[in-house]
């Protein structure tokens, strides 16, 4: 199934965008010759006739609108499940195959990542590799409660598919108070964490939304904050743990002063901002992500994509 999106995608950018064979290779992280190769198996197998013969294009055409569209380097669009459960998975196979050819092409020296249900997923579609140079870093604290997923473990999975070097972040997403927040972050070790952090070649991250499905809903928050009080004030979803508007501006609450992961700014220091998401329930912090120029590529399904493009 990979292998045939690969062959669609570059099809439709050699014969529709009129693309070179080079640009194809940059675009889609490939080599010139598995570009080749690729063509020459859409002509065999028919997909390339006189129009595409494959769902699979439209994709390809949503892709390209979103890279003009928000500014972006790169798009991969994934097919909406019927069933909304299987989301994470869709995603994060997508996900799984892009850094696979993104790690091939682009050679990072290190990676940082959040973590999530997508990204649990794509780490299972991540093929192996032998990579003992690269350091992956967490780029945030996680959670110290909810049994349904071990965030302190996620970094350690990519960096056991990779067989690179783990740096770990043992630190919980948000402190107890702002006061405590000060205290922490002025301590060395944490200056530290927050510079080698935005000094990653390449990220990788989810967003988070404002309902009840969002596990930083049901156990980030600290308890004596409710999801309510964020809505209030404009948060339609979070990237690092920080709480957006409609803009992709920090709304004014004081879980955003307390939280423990890079500002917005310091992040957008880092070259290649992937955002891995979807479903109905993304759309708001997508949007507002997207438009702030938060990210440098995005993975989503088409549902995603179609809203990102219609609104």
């Amino acid at each position: 199934m990979e292998n045939q999106e690969l062959m669609v995608r570059a099809a439709w950018l050699y014969h529709v965008e009129g693309l070179t064979q080079a640009q194809i290779g940059e675009r889609m992280n490939l080599t010139r010759r598995r570009v080749n190769e690729l063509l020459g198996e859409a002509m065999e197998r028919g997909v390339v006739r006189i129009s595409f013969n494959s769902s699979l294009a439209e994709n390809v055409d949503l892709e390209a609108q979103l890279c003009r569209r928000f500014g972006l380097e790169h798009a991969v669009v994934a097919p909406t499940p019927s069933n909304p459960d299987y989301m994470h998975a869709i995603i994060g196979r997508a996900a799984g195959g892009f850094l696979d050819r993104l790690i091939q092409s682009r050679r990072p020296r290190s990676i940082g990542v959040g973590w999530g249900a997508t990204l649990c997923e794509t780490v299972h579609h991540m093929t192996g590799a032998n990579e003992p140079e690269m350091r992956i870093r967490s780029l945030m604290g996680g959670l110290t409660r909810g049994s349904e997923i071990n965030t302190f473990e996620i970094v350690h999975s990519f960096a056991k598919v990779l067989s690179a070097k783990c740096h770990y972040f043992a630190a919980p997403i948000y402190a107890g108070s702002e006061k405590a927040h000060t205290q922490i972050m002025a301590q060395p070790v944490f200056q530290e964490f927050l510079r080698e952090a935005t000094a990653v070649d390449v990220s990788f991250l989810s967003v988070g939304d404002v309902t009840g499905r969002s596990l930083q809903v049901r156990y980030g928050l600290p308890v004596q904050t409710g999801i309510g009080e964020l809505v209030a004030t404009g948060a339609v979803g979070d990237l690092l743990g920080r709480y957006l508007d409609a803009q992709g501006c920090p709304v004014d609450h004081p879980l955003n002063r307390q939280v423990i992961s890079p500002d917005l700014d310091s992040y957008r220091a880092i070259p290649f901002r992937t955002i891995a998401s979807g479903g109905h329930h993304k759309h708001a912090i997508l949007l507002a992500v997207l438009n702030a120029r938060l990210a440098t590529a995005v993975v989503t399904d088409a549902d995603s994509a179609r809203f990102l493009l219609r609104d």
